[in-house]
């Protein structure tokens, strides 16, 4: 199956999670799961949740920001690739002067 994300409609979610500012994103979800290609802004973030249900992968495609999983931050560049196990908590962060790109998964388990 090929996942068209120029084809998707822009979803603009306000402060995703509880986060600041707001996170663009073109998503595709069916009952297995999410697939989101999105971007941060300078100064957005998706605050701090816990994945009860699904694990999540954050591929990192442009950009620099970083990561607080389980009270530990790491640094997020191109290539990146953080990984939320199921039942642990993080949050994104854009804390750079640049927009932050992302591929996000969320396989429902």
């Amino acid at each position: 199956m090929l996942i068209d994300f120029n084809a998707i409609p822009e979803t603009v979610i306000p402060k995703m999670r509880g986060g600041e500012k707001e996170v663009r994103a073109h998503m595709y979800v069916d009952n297995l799961g999410k697939i989101m290609k999105g971007k941060l802004i300078p100064g957005a973030t998706i605050g701090m949740h816990t994945h009860e249900t699904s694990s999540e992968v954050i591929y990192i495609l442009s950009g620099v920001g970083k990561v607080l999983c389980e009270g530990v931050y790491e640094p997020l560049a191109p290539g990146a690739c953080h990984y939320c196990p199921k039942g642990t908590a993080h949050s994104l962060i854009n804390d750079s002067d640049g927009d932050l790109e992302f591929l996000a998964i969320v396989p429902e388990q």
